[in-house]
């Protein structure tokens, strides 16, 4: 067991760093005040092969594995989380297409969603499916060559902004394999959008409601066969939940380089902080818990690549471990800097803010306990 990285690894991980530094961390906290979308800065990404990590190179794709999009992610959200999140789904969304649609479907989409002139959304979650998304009620009925959408999707990153939809949708019977997958262009007529979401964090990202009504979309844009969407959507949450792990990684990382700045600067009782001990065990207690982290992490993924039978398994751990972790090192790192950590002029409660949610998302780490013990129950 290697638990190092490779040549090219570093390679990958020096070039997200450094695009972190240069083109996300100076404009974070901007992003963050404004609700501001970068778009130009996310195609900047599609440049250098992030908007389609794990995608095919004949339509545009890196090729690379999911070790590799955890590093990139975790490289990433040290610059800004929310902007990492976000290529996180549009990765997600491009891979479904990639690995389950028809060919005609991968080259229709996958060449201008790998540069970002497409962007894409996911859309799973409905106002009442959320843990329990086999209940979903959004529909699509055949008629012709057409499916006909009605329902509504909710908490939709990119909601109102994306060009594709990558949509699930009960073509069958109650459960979840009655559900079927589609992609759905922005301007077809019936599909509508709710307006932005006032949220806690992930400012810098569009969250919104998407609608249907009676919205037709082509035969030729249904992913797979009927009936297996469901299936599609649970194997695209196990990356899904590595990737947001990973972006809880980069951020829970930032914030404890800031609060060992904040120790080494900071005096008080005439000397520095980091020289007191209960401090010192503090910052010791949240580099281990971020190491651990990273490691189930990586492993994960490692079983993710390999095919490996547990990495269902693995990958809500890692979710699990991760997410909780990363936003209990942010919150320490905010309690480190005492009333400064508060106030949003210090980074600390924008990396909170943004870091909690990835509790919730991708499966909330409830249900990650759910899976991990049927998990266990199976074998």
């Amino acid at each position: 067991m290697d638990f190092a990285l490779n040549e090219d690894q570093r390679a990958i991980q020096d070039m997200a760093s450094g695009f972190a530094a240069e083109r996300l961390a100076p404009h974070s906290a901007a992003w963050d005040e404004h609700k501001h979308f970068p778009v130009d800065v996310l195609r900047e990404a599609a440049g250098l092969g992030f908007a389609g990590i794990y995608v095919q190179d004949d339509v545009g794709g890196s090729g690379l594995s999911r070790l590799d999009a955890s590093i990139i992610f975790e490289a990433l959200s040290y610059g800004d989380v929310p902007t990492a999140a976000y290529l996180t789904i549009h990765n997600m969304a491009s891979w479904m297409i990639d690995r389950f649609g028809s060919d005609a479907l991968r080259q229709r989409y996958l060449p201008r969603l790998t540069t970002m002139d497409l962007i894409a959304s996911y859309c799973l979650t409905e106002p009442g499916a959320g843990s329990d998304a086999a209940s979903m009620r959004t529909t699509a009925r055949l008629d012709g060559d057409h499916y006909v959408l009605n329902g509504g999707k909710a908490f939709i990153s990119g909601g109102g902004v994306s060009d594709l939809y990558v949509v699930m949708a009960r073509t069958g019977a109650d459960g979840a394999k009655g559900v079927s997958a589609f992609v759905v262009e922005k301007g077809t007529p019936g599909l509508s959008f709710g307006a932005n979401e006032r949220k806690m964090g992930w400012n810098a990202q569009p969250t919104a409601a998407v609608n249907f009504d009676d919205c037709r979309v082509p035969i030729a844009n249904r992913i797979g066969q009927e009936g297996e969407g469901f299936r599609f959507a649970m194997m695209g949450l196990d990356g899904g939940r590595l990737n947001i792990a990973s972006c809880s990684l980069g951020g829970a990382s930032f914030a404890l380089d800031t609060a060992k700045a904040y120790l080494e600067t900071r005096n008080q009782f005439g000397k520095p902080l980091k020289e007191f001990q209960a401090l010192q065990f503090k910052l010791a207690d949240m580099a281990t818990e971020l190491e651990a982290a990273r490691l189930m992490v990586r492993r994960a993924a490692h079983a993710l690549d390999s095919k490996d039978p547990e990495a269902t398994k693995l990958c809500a751990m890692a979710k699990r471990f991760a997410t909780d972790a990363g936003f209990q090192v942010a919150n320490d790192a905010l309690q480190l800097h005492g009333g400064y950590g508060y106030l949003q002029d210090y980074p600390l409660e924008r990396i909170v803010r943004d870091l909690r949610v990835h509790q919730i998302l991708e499966g909330t780490n409830e249900i990650m306990r759910v899976i991990i013990a049927r998990e266990m129950f199976r074998q």
